[in-house]
C-alpha cells in the first residue's frame, strides 16, 4: 500500500543554537553559531514554496528558536500566508515580552519541555541549572498572554517512574496538551542510549497513555511511539463495548509519520522524514521544497508499506503504526527495517 503524501507538518530547525545543553538532543546543539544557516530571504521563499500547495502546520523549532534575531518575521510571514505557525521552546526565554511578540506574530501555540517534576530531574536533563524554573516561568508568561501550550517529555529510565506525576503537572499548570516522546538515541541522545527504556516498559507506558487518555481533559498525543497507535486501535472493540467516546484528536492520523504527512527541515535546509532520521531527501539549495517533497526516492519508499521488512512488513497494523524508521535505521542501518522496540508478534507469519 502506498500512502498519499499529503503534507500536514513541517518541523523547521531555524537555528541550531541553543541556550542548553539537553542530554537527548538529536542535534547535539550548543550555543553555536553555525553555518549555512538560511537567511531571511530563503526562510520566507520557503514559506512561499510550502503554501504555494499545502496548508500544513510549521513548527518553528531548534536548537533554540527564540535565538534568532528575525524569527518573529518569519513566523508572521508564516501566519499571514495561512500557514499554522506553532513554536517547540525551551522556555527559558519567554518573558512577558516575548510572550507578547509570540502572540502578536500569529504563533497558535508553544510546545515546552518538563522531563522531570523538579528541578534536580529536569535540570540534570537539561544541563543547565535553572533550566526547570526557567520553563516554569515562561509558561507562566504565556499564560498571561493569552498563548496556547503544551508539555512535551521525552521519556527514558530516569524519568519514568515521574511519568503520571509529569501529567498532572502538566493539567495543573493549565497546558492544552501533553504529548510524551519515546527517546530515539540519535545526536547526543546516543550517549544515553542505554537510558532508553525496554520493550516492555515502552508497551506498559503507551497501555497507561491510553487508559489516561479516555478521561484526561487535556490532549494526549504520544510521538515517536507509533506502537500507540495500533494498541488504540487493538482496543477499539472495547471502547465500543464500553459505550466510550471516541477521540477525534486520535482518528485522523497513524504512527511514524515521517515522509508520509511529516517532515523535518534543517538550520541548513537539508529535508530530511524527521529530525531524528538523518537522511538526506534533498537539498532547498538545490531544489524546490514541492519537488522534494513529492519525488524524493526516500518520501517514495516509506509511503509504500509494501517495501517494509521484517515483521512491521507483514503485520496487520502496519498501516496506523508503521514503526519507528528512525529506530530501524539506528540499529540497523535499513530505514525500512522492522521497529527494534516493538513487543507484539503480528498474525502473519
Amino acid at each position: 500500500m502506498i500512502l498519499p503524501g499529503t503534507l500536514r507538518m513541517v518541523a523547521w530547525e531555524v537555528t541550531r543554537s541553543c541556550n542548553l545543553a539537553c542530554v537527548h538532543c538529536r542535534a547535539s546543539s550548543a550555543c553555536g553559531p553555525y553555518e549555512g544557516e538560511l537567511d531571511t530571504g530563503r526562510c520566507l521563499r520557503l514559506l512561499d514554496e510550502i503554501a504555494a500547495f499545502s496548508q500544513p502546520v510549521i513548527i518553528l523549532t531548534g536548537g533554540e528558536p527564540l535565538l534568532r534575531p528575525d524569527i518573529f518575521e518569519i513566523a508572521a510571514y508564516g501566519d499571514a500566508k495561512g500557514l499554522r505557525m506553532v513554536m517547540a521552546t525551551n522556555g527559558t526565554l519567554v518573558d512577558d515580552a516575548t510572550a507578547g511578540k509570540i502572540r502578536d506574530a500569529g504563533i497558535r501555540r508553544v510546545s515546552i519541555s518538563l522531563d522531570g517534576i523538579d528541578a534536580a530531574r529536569h535540570d540534570a536533563f537539561r544541563q543547565v541549572p535553572g533550566a526547570f524554573e526557567g520553563a516554569l516561568s515562561g509558561i507562566e508568561a504565556l499564560k498571561r498572554a493569552g498563548v496556547e501550550f503544551q508539555v512535551n517529555t521525552t521519556i527514558t529510565r530516569l524519568n519514568l517512574g515521574q511519568i503520571e506525576g509529569l501529567q498532572d503537572l502538566a493539567q495543573k499548570l493549565g497546558a492544552a496538551a501533553h504529548h510524551i516522546f519515546l527517546l530515539v538515541p540519535t545526536g547526543r541522545g546516543k550517549e544515553m542510549a542505554h537510558q532508553a527504556i525496554s520493550p516492555d516498559d515502552y508497551e506498559k507506558t503507551l497501555e497507561w497513555f491510553y487508559e489516561a487518555g479516555l478521561t484526561c481533559p487535556m490532549q494526549l498525543k504520544a510521538t515517536c511511539a507509533p506502537h500507540f497507535y495500533r494498541i488504540y486501535h487493538q482496543r477499539k472493540k472495547e471502547r465500543a463495548q464500553k459505550a466510550l467516546p471516541e477521540n477525534p484528536l486520535h482518528a485522523m492520523t497513524r504512527g511514524c509519520l515521517g515522509g508520509s504527512s511529516f517532515v523535518f527541515i534543517s538550520h541548513r535546509g537539508q529535508v530530511q522524514p524527521c529530525g531524528y532520521l538523518e537522511l538526506d531527501c534533498g537539498q532547498l539549495e538545490e531544489k524546490p521544497f514541492e519537488e522534494i517533497w513529492k519525488h524524493s526516492e526516500i518520501f517514495r519508499d516509506l509511503r509504500d508499506l509494501r517495501k517494509y521488512g521484517g515483521k512491521c512488513g507483514r503485520c496487520e497494523f502496519v498501516t496506523v503504526c508503521g514503526g519507528c524508521r528512525a529506530r530501524a535505521y539506528e540499529k540497523t542501518g535499513d530505514y525500512l527495517a522492522e521497529e527494534p522496540l516493538c513487543v507484539y508478534e503480528p498474525r502473519k507469519k
